[in-house]
């Protein structure tokens, strides 16, 4: 079978992924290649340069498709240097 990856939001706001065998071995072997050389890869609706397709239908009538996205590494030294923020403890 063809790799069908579905991202969406369900009624309650949700984030939830939806995956066959393909899609999820597609996802894990690019989230495996990720590193400081290769810090992101995108997800699109289409194949026209996409790393990922991402499917456009939804599971259910009311939910949210997510079309575009991007993964990406971030390693604890970049983000301690660029977005030391993400570090700080949460303020209610």
């Amino acid at each position: 079978m063809k790799p069908r990856i579905t991202i969406s939001l369900n009624a309650g706001g949700e984030f939830e992924i939806y995956i066959n065998e393909e899609g999820r071995d597609l996802l894990v072997q690019e989230l495996q290649r990720l590193n400081k050389g290769n810090e992101h890869f995108h997800l699109g609706p289409d194949e026209s340069g996409w790393d990922i397709q991402l499917s456009t239908r939804p599971y259910r009538p009311d939910d949210k498709i997510l079309e575009y996205g991007k993964v990406l590494f971030r390693p604890d030294e970049w983000d301690k240097q660029y977005y030391p923020h993400v570090f700080e403890p949460k303020s209610n």
